[in-house]
């Protein structure tokens, strides 16, 4: 088992750094236990829903999650949470830590911000905004912390009682979709005392895997071309055009793009291409996502990327300069937790979706063109290594997955059959399908939670894949170095314009007993045909 060898953390916990001397417990009293942490759970299906519905109502991007930061902190602050705000120098990240002594340190973690231009009324089976262009939550991440929370009260209420040892500590994946927090946390050794650490994503299943998993790491690279402005008309020749730098850049790559293996995905977007058409840009910038399976295939793209970008600057006798926004490993899921959850995973079950849930999920299945299926009414199975390496998307979960034995549990509040990130996603975030999932995956958590503060042996089993399977030939390098600041300013410009306009939609659970009540919306919503 690893034991705590974080000084700080350790003080912090006033605990020693031993072996652990958890009270014994019989196979019969633990499945007790968590039966009754699955039933506190659900007693305490009204927060959830309060939780989920109020994070949803602040809408707010990465980086910029203001509200959300502060509602959840004081959460966790009145149920007798420690707080440290503002980690690895991220104003809206934190780190929530509850101790009853030696034991266990399980970490819970999960995102929180939303989607550009996803703004969608909750429960409406077509497109209408709440905002018009405003963000909002076409992933779903305003579900995750409050499943975390509800789960690890749940537990902390049981520790209590029986005096279980073990400390609880709750975390946000900080701007997610911008894959640019959690390599932070793990260079400024976060997770350095943590036994294991719990993920929780949205999804339309009960679902969880183990060993490497479908999909790519990255790296989220700007580049940057600084040359000479001049009048575009009058004096053309004397201009050193950033923008022409940028173009040539990306073409480049575009060629470049012919010869990289199926595997690797790559994308941009021009982040700065001048002020106006007849002023030679002085200053212009390209965003890009290289995406690999592998760590190496990502460092080869950067390097790649690289020297087209310097090709670029000598060809039109500019400076380029480049920073890292983002970074996310290939994610690689602990075996010893995930066949532990996936045993707890079959015993809740699916929820029992009503005729609404139905009628909702399949209506914006048609809306969007996909299989009018429903919402999943039989569980996925447990989720093995892939056996042939596919291309896909990215969480930056997978910097946590190489320093600490992971796994992400998915839970099922959204509908199958979406495209993602998208305002379609949006639509059962703050409906009963959200709701539900997410306390059937915090039941899943507590008990899997529980599982393992009563059975330390399985500790040490997590640990033992961790170190003599997973990380037997391959070691986690960072793609940031102490020098790289996390980007906290992206996205606030976008959040300044669309705020005031989304502060008169913020949920008020003390007038409303649902989001969708104040928004008077009746669910669920349907196009009449």
């Amino acid at each position: 088992m690893k034991k705590i060898t974080g000084i700080s953390l350790a003080l912090l916990l006033g605990i020693s750094i031993g072996g652990y001397a958890q009270k014994k417990f019989s196979p019969k009293q633990i499945e007790a236990l968590k039966a009754e942490a699955a039933e506190i759970v659900q007693a305490n299906h009204k927060q959830s829903q309060v939780m989920v519905d109020k994070v949803f109502s602040f809408a707010e991007l990465g980086f910029q999650e203001i509200e959300s930061s502060k509602y959840l902190t004081g959460v966790l602050e009145e149920n007798g949470f420690t707080i440290e705000k503002g980690i690895s120098g991220i104003p809206t990240a934190w780190w929530a830590v509850w101790s009853n002594g030696e034991g266990p340190v399980i970490a819970l973690g999960s995102d929180v911000d939303d989607i550009p231009k996803a703004s969608q009324y909750p429960g409406v089976a077509y497109h209408k905004p709440i905002v018009e262009g405003a963000p909002g939550h076409g992933e779903g991440h305003n579900s995750g912390i409050p499943l975390n929370i509800t789960a690890a009260l749940a537990v902390k209420q049981i520790m209590e009682r029986e005096n279980i040892g073990g400390t609880l500590i709750l975390w946000p994946g900080i701007a997610e979709e911008l894959v640019a927090a959690k390599a932070w946390y793990t260079r400024d050794g976060l997770f350095d005392g943590v036994d294991l650490c719990i993920f929780t994503h949205v999804a339309n299943n009960l679902a969880v895997s183990w060993g490497q998993a479908s999909g790519t790491g990255l790296i989220s690279v700007e580049y940057t071309f600084s040359g000479d402005a001049a009048h575009a008309a009058g004096a053309p020749w004397r201009g050193k055009s950033a923008a022409d730098a940028v173009e040539l850049m990306n073409i480049g790559w575009n060629y470049k793009r012919e010869h990289l293996h199926p595997l690797k995905r790559s994308h941009s977007v021009i982040t700065d291409g001048g002020d106006q058409p007849n002023v030679v840009p002085s200053k212009a910038s390209i965003w890009y996502y290289f995406r690999d399976v592998k760590y190496d295939g990502i460092m080869e793209m950067y390097q790649q990327a690289t020297n087209i970008a310097k090709g670029a600057a000598l060809m039109t006798d500019t400076e380029m300069t480049y920073k890292i926004l983002g970074t996310a490993w290939p994610r690689h899921f602990n075996k010893v937790i995930a066949e532990t959850m996936f045993d707890n995973i079959q015993k809740v079950g699916l929820p029992e979706w009503d005729e609404n849930d139905q009628t909702l999920a399949k209506a914006v299945q048609k809306e969007m063109g996909s299989e009018e299926r429903g919402l999943a009414t039989e569980l996925s199975e447990l989720g093995k290594p892939v056996e042939e390496l596919r291309s896909g998307g990215s969480d930056d979960i997978g910097d946590v997955s190489w320093v600490v034995p992971t796994v992400t549990l998915r839970f099922p509040s959204n509908i199958p059959g979406l495209p993602g990130h998208h305002w379609s996603n949006a639509i059962a975030m703050a409906t009963p399908i959200a709701h539900k999932g997410v306390t059937a995956g915090a039941k899943v958590e507590a008990m899997t939670i529980l599982d393992f503060l009563l059975q330390p042996e399985l500790v040490d089993q997590a640990w033992d894949y961790f170190n003599n399977v997973q990380t037997k030939e391959e070691q986690y390098k960072p793609m940031i170095t102490q020098d790289d600041a996390p980007p906290i300013y992206l996205n606030s410009e976008i959040m300044k314009k669309f705020r005031p306009e989304l502060e008169k939609f913020y949920y008020d659970e003390t007038k409303y007993d649902t989001y969708l009540e104040q928004l008077g919306v009746t669910y669920p919503t349907i196009k009449k045909d």
